[in-house]
């Protein structure tokens, strides 16, 4: 809806588009069609009127001189970024022709779609793309960037359950915020918890670095990178062998309490220590008073699953707080994904049923080797599609996809806002709109509200939306089935399912004209769904021995996954929770654990690019502390090269005594454009899975650092 007040100004309501928990509901002003300012609502109940440095300044980003407005053709080689300017109907064509031969010649596997979330919205998010791509029969690209092993981790636990209301942290009386830079990553969560640490919560951060969040807890617990599995049996080893579970909820709601006590009887305090570097005696205070502190709340971050045994982490620390009843009250238990209390139609936007039964799938963390030939695909990838990502950035192993981008014989589309250091690969370079220029409805993985973005402007130069762009290719290619000639407004009508109870008095008429609803839930203060047990898993109680690892062994969630029926990972999955070291050590003869953590100022590879964005964040660097540097003679500010055998890049060192020794930290979303030398983080990570999910492991990674 568009409200006009007296200077003429009208005022759009819309949604932040990015990959992050607040989903912040945003007004627009618009002078005489043009947007000149974007602020937050200050009347949503949860993002109360803030942005971030991420998005304050989108209106800059919108008319940016850099936005890419018009198809272009390449006209230098390869990575050079010389385009020139072409029609719709030229670019249409040509890709048409172009994945027509390459099907007709290799078959349609030899088309691949890379995506993932560089819009979250329903509509023009994960999965604008699927249905057309499952039609042609193009391979299938798993996307477990984010989650995937947690998820997968969590839903054997606990179940698909939304877990706590973010709101009611309020209430909470204990609070770890473990492997989550919340003022960063999530900062409208923040107020929650300061405002419980207010009323009297002990706020703790188990995090390798002292950052901003650690700063403002009451204690910061300092741990390996890969070793957080370690310290949450430890807690169980101390939370049942000195009788401080609560017994009542154990026998009621769980299921596997008998083994999980025999589990964890070699995992002690002492154990953990060595694993950790954690104090023995600072793990069995934590393990108590988190017992006592009821309710008491875990919050997760997306960096928990990022090593070996990420996915077994999160199950240790899914038992936890079915064992000390902190479910019972609202703001007690365990916040991972709030995502799973909006029931959205996920099938009507990903159309498995248009799939080929058998066609292959590839893990996006797989791009370089699929692209080089190091996979040896029959047929070979002749044909990709870029949008809503830019793998340049945020795939591992940067340097095979630069080899492979680079290959004459590989014909690229990219659509995107900005020419990335993906889009200066292609052959066909498509304009995307921004947020301001598009229809889309929203979900939230960090709060309880449904929200409407309406366009505020119309859309500058060609750009199109990615519904629009997957109707003009449907056309082109000949597909005719009813899916590809949905408006937008055809599309929010199936977004979710309407009917549930979750949605009761929410429509699409009261969400364009308020902009957000909550669904409908019990109110902060009294959201408490498991404090009778009735969880979504298979017993209905916490499942502390898995039936769903005893069932099916490894698998990832149908939310994340999109490939055949037949695609499981193989392998099987022990029942209880246990303990997997980090897979890269000493060994290596790299000694250096390299953590590269989400941006502060960047969302991904997303403002990666833009000037206020840069300022804020500054120089591509690697955080170390004095004693590491002592020992490479490393001074601060100074240019080092960060390697190991995969790959280097070269940051700015910056000492700190805020990371803890042996481990070094250098953020992600750097564009390798601007990068001295041309690579980033992404050049040093590995591209091996985790244990659930096909989770990456970019926290377990060893490198060492030089000089220059």
């Amino acid at each position: 809806m568009t409200v006009t007040d007296d200077s003429q100004a009208t005022t759009v309501r819309g949604a932040c588009p990015h990959d992050c928990p607040d989903t912040c509901a945003m007004l627009v002003t618009v002078v005489d069609g043009k947007a000149t300012k974007v602020q937050g609502d200050p009347d949503h109940p949860f993002t109360h009127g803030g942005l971030c440095v991420k998005v304050n300044n989108y209106v800059d980003k919108v008319y940016s001189p850099d936005r890419l407005l018009f198809p272009m053709r390449r006209t230098g080689p390869k990575g050079s970024g010389r385009f020139e300017r072409i029609t719709w109907d030229a670019a249409l064509d040509e890709i048409s022709s172009r994945f027509k031969a390459a099907a007709d010649e290799y078959g349609a596997e030899s088309i691949m779609p890379v995506s993932y979330l560089g819009t979250q919205g329903i509509l023009n998010g994960l999965n604008v793309g699927d249905p057309f791509f499952n039609k042609l029969g193009a391979t299938v690209t798993e996307r477990t960037y984010c989650d995937s092993g947690a998820c997968t981790a969590y839903s054997m636990t606990v179940g698909a359950t939304a877990g706590v209301d973010p709101e009611s942290l309020v209430h909470s009386r204990y609070i770890i915020i473990w492997a989550c830079n919340m003022i960063s990553t999530n900062l409208h969560l923040w107020p929650y918890v300061a405002e419980a640490q207010k009323r009297g919560a002990k706020v703790v951060v188990i995090d390798p670095m002292r950052h901003r969040t650690a700063k403002m807890a009451d204690w910061h617990i300092p741990i390996r990178p890969g070793t957080d599995g370690a310290l949450a049996l430890a807690m169980m080893h101390v939370i049942i062998n000195e009788g401080l579970t609560d017994q009542d909820y154990v026998r009621e709601h769980t299921v596997g309490y008998d083994e999980l006590a025999e589990r964890v009887q070699q995992y002690s305090p002492e154990w953990a220590a060595a694993e950790t570097g954690i104090p023995a005696a600072d793990i069995t205070t934590l393990a108590r008073e988190y017992a006592a502190g009821q309710p008491s709340l875990i919050r997760i971050g997306v960096a928990i699953e990022r090593h070996a045994g990420g996915g077994e982490t999160v199950r240790s620390i899914s038992c936890l707080p079915a064992l000390v009843g902190a479910w019972r009250k609202p703001g007690g238990g365990l916040l991972q994904l709030p995502l799973w209390a909006f029931p959205v139609n996920w099938p009507a936007f990903m159309h498995p049923e248009l799939a080929t039964p058998g066609t292959r799938v590839v893990n996006q963390f797989l791009l370089g080797q699929a692209l080089t030939g190091e996979l040896a695909l029959d047929p070979p990838i002749k044909a990709l599609m870029v949008y809503n990502s830019n793998p340049m950035v945020v795939c591992p192993e940067q340097d095979k996809i630069v080899e492979g981008m680079s290959r004459e014989d590989l014909f690229t589309v990219v659509s995107d806002q900005f020419k990335t250091d993906t889009a200066r690969y292609a052959d066909i370079v498509l304009p995307a709109t921004t947020q301001l220029e598009q229809k889309d409805i929203m979900f939230s993985w960090g709060h309880f509200y449904v929200s409407m973005n309406n366009p505020a402007v119309e859309p500058l130069g060609d750009a199109i939306s990615n519904t629009e762009l997957f109707r003009r290719l449907a056309t082109r290619m000949g597909l005719t089935e009813p899916c590809f000639a949905r408006t937008d407004d055809d599309m929010i009508a199936e977004a979710f399912d309407w009917s549930a109870p979750a949605m009761e008095g929410i429509t699409v008429e009261r969400l364009r004209e308020t902009g957000w609803s909550r669904l409908t839930l019990p109110s902060p203060d009294e959201y408490a769904p498991h404090a009778n047990g009735n969880f979504p898993t298979p017993s209905g109680k916490t499942e502390f021995k898995s039936s769903i690892a005893e069932q099916v062994g490894n698998f990832v969630v149908p939310l994340f996954r999109q490939g055949s029926d037949d695609h499981q990972p193989g392998g099987t999955v022990d029942p209880l929770p246990h303990y997997i070291a980090p897979r890269e050590s000493d060994e290596t003869g790299f000694l250096l654990n390299l953590i590269s953590p989400k941006s502060h100022a960047y969302l991904n590879s997303s403002a990666g690019d833009q000037p206020v964005q840069r300022r804020v964040q500054g120089e591509q660097s690697v955080t170390i502390h004095p004693l590491d540097a002592q020992q490479r003679e490393i001074v601060d500010g100074q240019e080092v090269r960060v390697f190991n055998d995969r790959g280097q890049f070269i940051a700015i060192a910056k000492l700190s005594e805020d990371i803890a020794p042996g481990v070094v930290l250098s953020h992600m979303g750097a564009w390798a454009k601007n990068a001295k030398g041309g690579t980033t983080v992404a050049a040093v990570n590995p591209f091996v899975f985790a244990d659930l999910g096909n989770a990456p492991t970019f926290s377990d990674t060893r490198v060492e650092i030089a000089a220059i």
